[in-house]
């Protein structure tokens, strides 16, 4: 994202070579306030969470946020859920999605926006190993001719 005032603090690039990503959604996350300060310290890893659905909220699970180091008693769980903050038609539509066979909801990035904590989250379906290979030859096609091209611009 180039818009001004976003920052991007971590981001799930496994998630691209994985899933294939139909939709995505920004979300706010419900934190505490020493987890906001290691966030801004970029002490936050995505690989391995995803989003579920329970009792009609989105949670986050697997999203390891590092304790602050001046925290002391106020640190939480590192693992802990987190809730998702979004309006109820999305939800209603996440819900409708994830009922789907083969359908998850995957953190794409994690950034702050004007000074809060966002999270992209994508409706995902998971790629099989055929699904990745086709992918990799088609990139290291595209990097020969563009290899050959700048070769032939040379001369």
């Amino acid at each position: 994202m180039v818009e001004e005032g976003i920052k991007i603090v971590a981001q799930n690039r496994k998630a691209w070579h994985d899933f294939f990503i139909e939709e995505t959604y920004e979300a706010g996350i419900a934190l505490s306030g020493t987890e906001v300060k290691s966030i801004r310290l970029g002490k936050v890893n995505l690989k391995e969470s995803y989003a579920f659905i329970a009792k009609g909220e989105v949670f986050l699970h697997g999203m390891h946020i590092s304790p602050y180091e001046q925290g002391n008693i106020f640190n939480r769980d590192p693992l802990r859920d987190r809730k998702l903050l979004l309006n109820r038609q999305e939800i209603t539509k996440l819900i409708g999605y994830t009922q789907q066979k083969g359908y998850s909801m995957i953190p794409l990035k994690l950034y702050l926006k004007r000074g809060l904590v966002k999270i992209e989250l994508s409706i995902a379906k998971g790629k099989h190993t055929y699904d990745k290979r086709h992918d990799i030859a088609e990139r290291d096609a595209q990097r020969e001719m563009d290899r050959s091209f700048r070769d032939q611009q040379k001369v």
